[in-house]
């Protein structure tokens, strides 16, 4: 996203610091979606308010007015006159918070940061090995059926999926793996099972010759005389599909079917390390996986070890 700057002849000090840091988070080559959502919730909302409020510098930035600030966004109403959730809360609070450690780092002095108000940790559903088959069997088509087994088997994120290029399938003689361009433009290697590298190869060697992008996915409709890369809307309305034909009452996207992904990774067993590196994922992230693991997971999980080690001696 191109950083659109504020008139500095006609801009407050404080609008010149937000300007300053969106430039910083654009050369660190963050996403185009976070460049977007930062821009949105400091200008849009936090400068907004700020304008409101009559603060226009960083001094005036105390704890009082900090938590009038977060008092402001918690009073807040969605367009159905519903107050916002507590998560969108916290996902306009985050961006002036790494605003101000920024302007801290940068010597400036920063006199408080805003509180994240609590919120309950959302308990969020799994999908089982059954229910992901059964998402599969609904679909008519190859190509979608391949977009579920790849989310389930893999745990891929929408984007990461909708990118992927038929070279992308990496074969060795020792095992082979997709290659994912993931968040922050980082390349990462995730195995993939023997039973679903044999069907990507029947259908990458199965697509007709016309069509001749290199997108592993596209769409079943010429766009221009040309077939397109399967959009993300085009991947979700897969997903969506799949679970009304298969008569799933639980809400299905693509996203659970990762996050059921790696609860699976974890109640079998693998390092959350592991998991981690191949998931392109934060271990904190990885840590509130473990939210939603019993005590049974976690029993099971040591006597597995501990069983390990006995076998070792």
């Amino acid at each position: 996203m191109a950083i659109q700057l504020l008139d500095h002849g006609q801009s407050t000090p404080l609008e010149r610091l937000v300007d300053d840091y969106l430039i910083s988070c654009a050369a660190r080559g963050l996403s185009p979606r976070t460049d977007e959502q930062y821009s949105y919730s400091l200008r849009d909302v936090f400068l907004r308010w700020c304008q409101s409020e009559g603060i226009s510098r960083l001094d005036e930035l105390d704890r009082r007015v900090l938590d009038r600030f977060t008092a402001s966004l918690l009073s807040r109403r969605n367009r159905y006159g519903n107050p916002i959730s507590k998560h969108s809360v916290h996902t306009f609070i985050r961006p002036v918070r790494l605003l101000l450690n920024w302007a801290s780092r940068e010597g400036e002095e920063v006199l408080a940061r805003p509180q994240l108000p609590r919120r309950e940790k959302p308990v969020r559903d799994v999908l089982t090995r059954h229910e992901i088959e059964r998402l599969e069997n609904a679909l008519p088509s190859e190509r979608d059926k391949l977009i579920i087994r790849i989310f389930g088997d893999c745990g891929l994120r929408l984007d990461e999926l909708r990118g992927l290029d038929a070279k992308d399938v990496i074969r060795t003689a020792r095992q082979s793996h997709l290659r994912v361009l993931g968040k922050r433009s980082r390349v990462r290697d995730v195995p993939i099972p023997p039973h679903l590298l044999r069907r990507l190869d029947r259908f990458i060697e199965s697509r007709p010759l016309e069509r001749d992008s290199d997108a592993l996915f596209l769409s079943l409709r010429q766009r221009n005389g040309e077939y397109a890369r399967l959009t993300n809307m085009g991947v979700y309305q897969v997903v969506k599909d799949a679970a009304r034909r298969a008569h799933l009452e639980k809400t299905v996207y693509p996203h659970l079917l990762r996050h059921s992904w790696m609860t699976e990774m974890l109640r079998g067993g693998m390092n959350p390390i592991q998991l981690s590196i191949i998931a392109g994922a934060s271990p904190e992230v990885i840590g509130a996986h473990y939210a939603h693991l019993n005590k049974d997971d976690a029993y099971d999980a040591m006597i597995r070890a501990l069983s390990s080690q006995v076998r070792a001696r």
